[in-house]
């Protein structure tokens, strides 16, 4: 490998800088990060370029304008819907016109549940209608409902201690929220567990820290070896009124009708679009976000963001008239939301050529103000990208942090492939997750600005540079 530095960078370095790797004109060793440091540095006015198309320029608002009028036009877009397959035609057209390369569909298979009509009243000790959603692959009631008492519970330890009460009743989980990543385990595997102890269903608070009545969807999983429940998400506010009444030993009967469906799978499509490399276009610096998302709200914060500063990254580098040495990558994900459904197929298909992946890089965490990227790879690649992001210096987005993976990109890192995803502020991005809050209400025009500055400038450097990113 050294070699092959020693190769390129003499190039790079004629005559009077001499070999890359000897001593400099004071005499001090030059290494691989020096000349790293000395490239990248090079980009600084294509950087400044970009930054200003995309936050003072004519781009500016773009993105924004253009999420606005796919949602406001298609709405939802629940994996196997007729909506998702319009905005996958949406997008096909829209990247066409917007003169991208290659722009083409590849085939999925994916699932396709639909909620259907679904309640939950409280009838004991008055008449509540309690705010829900059915989650994600749930099985439906019988027709005429599951009337039955409740049992609070506020862990999985307490629904285990108290499994003697647990039978033939329903479960309200009134779990207290950690963060995402630990509590969301009481929407994946709350059935299961309330399944195990003899429960006829179970209902959890959503997993959110703020709620105006707002019941949160998504996913959970059943088991081949544990009977399926009916599964749905409560709002905050109904299950801890329900644990306020129980710790007073107030009987609650709940009845629950659920006429959700599980069909065969359906024909989808991961879109992709590309701007193809100069020097050695069979590389790829893949950029992408989901299009599908749930069922409520508008899907515009998840993940109508991250799609489309994505999209508006390849659009950016294309106005500029630049065309980067590698190949630069729009996919846009079919099925994330059901667990990365489109992705594990995408890279069953493309990992044969997993040696010309450079870095994969994927929005799916809002695209609201930035704060940096995240970066997952081996510490040659995090200095190579810390500097790439001292390029955004002019609007202070500069830094680099852990675990930069993601549901659709973890594929690829998992063999060796760097990755990296937006960081920005998400303390109200769980307020929203999921909901029918998830709407453009929500989104800002001067963050995707910016979100979408950092996006094209690290993804345009990183596929110019002369050397792929060490692995």
């Amino acid at each position: 490998m050294k070699l092959l530095f020693l190769i390129v960078f003499s190039c790079l370095f004629p005559q009077s800088q001499g070999n890359p790797f000897s001593n400099d004109n004071d005499g001090h060793q030059r290494t691989f990060e020096d000349i790293i440091e000395k490239e990248i540095a090079g980009y600084s006015e294509v950087a400044k370029k970009i930054i200003n198309l995309a936050v003072y320029g004519k781009a500016q608002n773009r993105s924004y304008e253009r999420l606005t009028l796919f949602v406001d036009t298609i709405g939802p877009r629940l994996s196997g819907s007729r909506n998702l397959e319009l905005a996958i035609q949406y997008m096909y057209k829209a990247l066409r016109k917007d003169g991208l390369e290659n722009v083409h569909l590849e085939p999925v298979k994916i699932p396709h549940w639909e909620r259907g009509k679904e309640s939950a009243l409280m009838v004991e000790p008055y008449n509540h209608s309690i705010a829900m959603l059915g989650l994600g692959g749930s099985i439906a009631t019988p027709p005429e409902g599951i009337t039955a008492e409740v049992l609070v519970v506020s862990s999985f330890d307490e629904l285990h201690k108290k499994a003697q009460e647990a039978h033939g009743k329903i479960i309200v989980y009134n779990q207290r929220y950690i963060n995402y990543g630990e509590t969301v385990l009481y929407r994946s595997r709350g059935a299961v567990e309330a399944a195990k102890v003899g429960a006829k269903a179970s209902l959890i608070k959503s997993i959110a820290p703020f709620s105006i009545n707002s019941p949160h969807t998504g996913i959970q999983s059943y088991t081949s070896d544990v009977p399926k429940i009916p599964t749905a998400c409560i709002s905050v506010e109904d299950a801890e009124m329900m644990a306020r009444m129980s710790s007073r030993g107030t009987k609650i009967i709940v009845t629950l009708k659920m006429g959700a469906k599980t069909y065969p799978q359906a024909d989808s499509f991961n879109t992709v679009a590309e701007i193809v490399g100069s020097k050695y276009p069979e590389q790829v610096v893949l950029v992408s976000g989901h299009l599908d998302s749930w069922d409520v709200g508008q899907g515009a914060m998840d993940d109508g963001g991250g799609a489309f500063i994505s999209w508006e990254a390849l659009s950016l580098i294309k106005d500029l008239g630049l065309r980067p040495k590698r190949t630069l990558r729009l996919v846009l994900w079919t099925a994330e939301e059901q667990g990365g459904v489109g992705a594990e197929q995408y890279y069953q298909l493309h990992k044969v050529n997993i040696s010309n992946f450079d870095v994969v890089m994927e929005s799916d965490e809002g695209t609201f103000m930035p704060t940096g990227l995240a970066f997952k790879g081996s510490d040659k690649a995090r200095n190579v990208i810390k500097e790439v992001m001292k390029l955004l210096k002019p609007i202070n987005i500069t830094n680099v942090f852990e675990n930069g993976g993601g549901t659709d990109i973890n594929y690829w890192i998992q063999d060796g492939i760097p990755g990296a995803s937006l960081r920005d502020d998400i303390t109200k991005y769980f307020w929203f997750h999921h909901s029918q809050g998830d709407t453009m209400t929500v989104q800002d025009p001067t963050e995707m600005n910016l979100c979408a500055a950092v996006w094209a400038v690290v993804s345009y450097v990183i596929a110019d540079m002369e050397e792929k990113v060490p692995v």
